[in-house]
């Protein structure tokens, strides 16, 4: 009797040692609100209207320097979950579906195999091949209330309500009074722009109700003690020039973490704390699992900010930019506590090309209208310009992001930092984002970019030597960019023919042409688009249609692109055009959208 007394003992002690250890490790919450900037109260906007936000945040660490790794959703996302940056896997394209090395684990998956459970709701967009493993429930009922007793979770909430498509439709009524809605300096004092900011405010504030009732469930589940909250938005927005671009505006997001009592050792400052610690996507997934105690994986590239794991501060945020749906571009930034720093390696192309979905609301053609009629300032009509090569900004000073002061000489050394910084960031982090993705599409169709990019046949300094001359705007590598216009790598030939375009370069003439015949549609694209700005017209628009043709869609959004760059003047490639228009669009038919632009804009009236 006295051996069955202490077998059941020591069962007894075991059981509650372990539902002890289960109680010890923190629940997680996540609540993500879509496109937006701090416009919180908490972080200073008197316009604001978000008390459940603020009373959450004085409770709580403020994180005055928190960023998405990119200006847009899929691609932050794919940072989120994969605790990697997005240019080294070669997920940086909005919505596309390359695949990761096999090592990468979508992060929760490691927090199911320690015993939690997993939830989404319900919004995932992660940019590359989904992993269902991750979760014990995503969907739009997904929820922690469906664990079993004592077990511990992680749930994400995604609240959709501050979407940009919430300004597709305007509003009859709106709490916030447009005429007295503060507007950035760079947009025009237009009725549609007003409207638009002040329904904007107006659905921050849906969100903020939202966001309360979220709080109010866990504290009535019993819940709130053992919980860390993380409240934060999934990239910048949601007007032009916010979403989708590299300033503050489109990177810098609100992060406010909430960690209740029995957890506050984990963080290095106390709550009610606003902290200027520079935190990016890049860091939350370690972050996560350092907060439950999961070994933080190797090949993760961010850093703990809380936890058992935290490491010290980094010293730059850093982020990037490739296509936006149908809309080439490619941008890299470097941020510290007061500068930002952005290279634009496709300077010709303007900031405000034309995208469909952004072009749904009603600001962004009353601002183009404005521009076309002559009525805007410099400020404002730099939109709708091409690009420097280089940007900095004084974010103090400046935290509009309007006073570029590459030029000032009072800030060279600081240029030169944050040039070198994002240089070597390129370098450690193997960014694939400099193949053109018509050559990228086709790699990946075989092998993981990551991989790819260790193989030892990506020679990424020789690309980023032929990049770096092609956007300079400096006609003094003229010489070298024709030169490498014949090199052995697909990838150099299509900077080389690129510098060619952004020079104007006739010199180049010759090179060009031959570079018409290459075996790579990219280079040939390049080089015809090229082509057209020496006045090799006809040329350059036979290569162009000829490429509607090929079977590679990245291929023919790259040669849609550059005819709607031409204009009028391609209305030859309008009947090749209209064959890839598709009455239905699908979420990947990027050439439909750029073929419907180019139809409906040149075609004839």
């Amino acid at each position: 009797m006295k051996k069955i007394i202490l077998s059941i003992s020591l069962v007894f002690c075991v059981f509650s040692t372990q539902a002890q250890t289960g109680q010890d490790r923190p629940n997680i919450l996540w609540i993500v609100s879509e496109d937006n900037i701090p416009m919180i109260g908490a972080y200073g906007d008197q316009f604001a209207t978000t008390p459940n936000l603020d009373a959450f945040a004085k409770a709580s660490i403020l994180y005055k320097n928190s960023f998405s790794t990119a200006p847009v959703c899929a691609p932050s996302r794919n940072t989120l979950i994969t605790g990697m940056y997005p240019p080294s896997l070669g997920t940086e394209h909005m919505r596309s579906v390359y695949p990761v090395p096999s090592y990468v684990k979508f992060f929760p998956r490691y927090l199911k195999e320690a015993g939690y459970y997993t939830t989404n709701n319900s919004k995932k967009d992660y940019n590359t091949t989904d992993q269902l493993e991750a979760w014990d429930e995503s969907s739009d009922k997904a929820t922690y209330k469906n664990r079993k007793d004592g077990q511990p979770f992680f749930a994400v909430f995604n609240l959709m309500t501050t979407h940009e498509s919430s300004l597709f439709e305007p509003l009859l009524k709106l709490k916030h009074d447009p005429e007295k809605v503060p507007l950035p300096p760079y947009h025009p004092n237009t009725p549609e722009m007003k409207h638009d900011w002040a329904q904007y405010y107006d659905k921050i504030e849906t969100m903020d109700g939202q966001f309360g009732k979220l709080i109010k469930e866990l504290e009535e589940a019993g819940l709130a003690e053992n919980t860390i909250v993380f409240y934060y938005g999934d990239n910048g927005g949601v007007l032009a020039r916010s979403k989708r671009f590299m300033y503050e505006s489109g990177l810098h997001v609100p992060l406010i973490i909430h960690l209740p009592k029995k957890y506050e050792k984990l963080a290095s400052v106390a709550p009610g704390t606003k902290t200027d610690r520079l935190v990016t996507f890049l860091d939350f997934a370690p972050t996560i699992l350092s907060l439950v105690d999961i070994k933080i994986p190797d090949y993760m590239q961010g850093e703990a900010f809380l936890g058992t794991q935290q490491k010290a501060e980094h010293q730059y945020a850093y982020g990037f930019r490739g296509r936006m749906d149908e809309r080439i571009d490619l941008s890299r930034a470097v941020r510290d506590k007061k500068f930002r720093y952005i290279r634009n390696y496709l300077p010709h192309k303007i900031y405000g090309q034309y995208l469909e979905y952004l072009w749904r609301a009603p600001s962004v053609k009353s601002w183009e209208d404005e521009y076309k009629a002559g009525r805007l300032n410099a400020v404002q009509s730099k939109f709708w310009q091409e690009k420097p090569a280089e940007e900095l900004f004084d974010i103090e000073a400046d935290p509009h992001n309007i006073k570029n002061l590459v030029d000032d000489p009072k800030y060279a050394k600081d240029l030169l930092r944050l040039r070198k910084a994002n240089e070597d960031w390129l370098l450690k982090t193997e960014d694939v984002g400099f193949i053109p993705e018509a050559i990228l599409s086709e790699i990946a169709a075989t092998t993981p970019l990551r991989d790819y990019a260790k193989s030892g046949k990506y020679n990424l300094k020789h690309i980023l030597e032929t990049a770096g001359w092609a956007s300079s705007r400096k006609p003094a590598y003229t010489i070298d960019l024709i030169k490498r216009s014949s090199d052995p790598d697909p990838t150099v030939r299509y900077w080389a023919a690129t510098g060619l375009i952004v020079l104007k370069a006739k010199t180049g003439k010759e090179a060009l042409i031959k570079a018409t015949k290459d075996n790579e549609a990219a280079v040939r694209i390049a080089a015809a688009e090229a082509l057209y700005y020496i006045d090799e017209k006809e040329l350059s628009i036979k290569t162009l249609t000829e490429a509607l043709s090929v079977k590679n869609v990245p291929a023919r959004v790259q040669a849609l692109n550059a005819l709607s760059n031409i204009g009028p003047d391609a209305a030859p490639a309008l009947e090749s055009a209209k064959t890839l228009v598709k009455e239905t669009q699908g979420m990947f038919d990027y050439d439909s959208r750029a073929a419907t632009d180019f139809v409906k804009r040149f075609g004839e009236k």
